[in-house]
């Protein structure tokens, strides 16, 4: 039986009057290529459903045409009411700013994720997607995170994008706070952090990293 895996997006579309955000785009591909590659069955999900947005910063005129063809699988996402995680293997948490706005407060993905990781379920996000991941709380209330070994966005990376003052929060600072033992390397260096079934990467450039120790996990 070949793997399944659950890879849940944000449906969040602007981050103020005129500044549009969404799904960054490479870290949305790079996964569902890689997984594709090993002839995963996925799903992709959004707390509503439907349409998920694409960070247009995202998108360019160098952009590869194997990322911008991934924009098919954003067209008409599950609703994650209509999820059970006991199909799936893995849950994968692409980024992207639109994360920070949904995913803490979906309680449904927080449920997902205290299943998975509570079943011994990979359990993966990568740059803003481990935002899903500080509303995730444990069946003894504790967070998630709490005592784990994470990795995300830093907060110096997020001062180099000017947009840190219109978020409503920084996300190194929400993991420390919850507990997280934050582990972060230098600005844009591919980084992975590998804590039991947490697996966490912290920037775009880590996308194919993370991916890849999915996969790595999931084989054995």
């Amino acid at each position: 039986m070949m793997a399944k895996i659950l890879m849940v997006v944000t449906n969040h579309a602007e981050i103020k009057p005129g500044h549009a955000t969404g799904i960054w785009l490479s870290e949305f591909a790079e996964a569902y290529e890689a997984f594709a590659k090993h002839g995963y069955e996925i799903a992709v999900a959004s707390p509503l459903g439907g349409k998920a947005p694409i960070d247009p910063g995202s998108v360019g005129a160098n952009t590869p045409q194997g990322i911008l063809d991934s924009r098919e699988h954003l067209e008409n996402t599950a609703a994650l009411d209509a999820i059970s995680e006991s199909r799936f293997d893995a849950i994968f948490l692409p980024g992207g700013h639109g994360t920070m706005y949904d995913l803490p407060n979906s309680e449904k993905l927080g449920l997902l994720l205290r299943q998975f990781y509570e079943n011994g379920k990979t359990v993966a996000a990568v740059c803003h997607g481990p935002a899903g991941l500080v509303g995730a709380t444990l069946s003894n209330g504790q967070p998630l995170i709490a005592g784990r070994r994470v990795n995300a966005f830093t907060n110096l990376e997020e001062e180099a994008t000017t947009l840190g003052p219109d978020l409503p929060f920084l996300l190194e600072s929400k993991i420390r706070e919850l507990g997280a033992i934050y582990v972060a390397a230098p600005n844009w260096t591919s980084h992975v952090e590998i804590d039991g079934n947490l697996i966490t990467g912290q920037n775009p450039q880590s996308t194919v990293a993370v991916a890849e120790a999915v996969i790595e996990r999931l084989g054995r």
